[in-house]
């Protein structure tokens, strides 16, 4: 398995590698939304919720917090714009590391949440509300990339959708069909496979996500950077060698 982790995130696809990949993301997705609601207090892929929560308060007259929920909502739609510059303008260039730049700063931000997230607690007015935006902020980056690499197929930060369509496929599934063989209802039993295992690996990495953080707080997302790191340094390294051999080309 571990050899074939250079091929994850190449821009070279199948069906394979793009389910691999959506399944790991959809692991840290729920690993770092789950640890960053313990660190912070709020659930950070929930883009429902906070679009509900600020018109909540704007009712209420609560402008602050309305604000706040506003700039949390930028910085998810920042992190998938930033995914959609750094894939196209990677691609326009033919570079393997297209999907994985946007992984590789991912893994950053997630490394340095887990190294310097101790100062949370001690300057929680100032760090807190930008912890919220960096986790909004990856958050965004990481569904736009797997939502670009596979044509909108698979979602990895929420799983409203995924319920969704599960719950669809499986109404299909348990359908009657009875006399009626000219058309029959047929589940997709591949999207129904999909989407359980998306689930599936979302709910295990919340689950570990938040063991890992009540038993040894933030340094719980390191390991999903390093994770994350092996999936992109491959095609990473590949470019810049590529680039390093343009600028000073071998002699013979």
């Amino acid at each position: 398995m571990i050899p074939q982790l250079r091929d994850w995130t190449s821009v070279q696809r199948t069906e394979g590698t793009n389910l691999r990949l959506g399944v790991t993301l959809a692991f840290v997705a729920g690993a770092t939304n789950a640890g960053g609601f313990l660190a912070v207090g709020q659930y950070t892929s929930h883009m429902t919720g906070i679009v509900s929560s600020i018109a909540d308060n704007l009712v209420l007259g609560n402008i602050t917090i309305a604000l706040a929920g506003l700039l949390a909502l930028s910085a998810f739609v920042g992190g998938a714009m930033t995914t959609a510059w750094m894939v196209n303008w990677a691609l326009r260039r033919q570079l393997q590391s297209a999907y994985a730049r946007p992984l590789l700063l991912e893994a950053l931000l997630l490394l340095v949440f887990g190294l310097f997230g101790t100062g949370i607690n001690f300057f929680a007015g100032l760090f807190v509300p930008l912890t919220v935006l960096v986790l909004c902020f990856i958050m965004g980056l990481q569904n736009a990339v797997i939502t670009k690499i596979s044509h909108s197929e698979i979602r990895t930060t929420h799983v409203t959708g995924l319920i969704t369509d599960l719950g669809i496929e499986l109404g299909k599934l348990l359908y009657i069909n009875g006399l009626n063989k000219d058309a029959p209802v047929m589940a997709n039993r591949k999207k129904l496979r999909l989407h359980i295992k998306l689930i599936t690996s979302f709910f295990v990495g919340g689950l570990l996500g938040a063991v890992g953080f009540k038993a040894v707080g933030f340094i719980t997302t390191v390991p999903l950077s390093v994770l994350l790191l092996m999936l992109v340094w491959r095609p990473v390294i590949n470019d810049a060698r590529s680039w390093v051999d343009r600028i000073h080309p071998k002699r013979d």
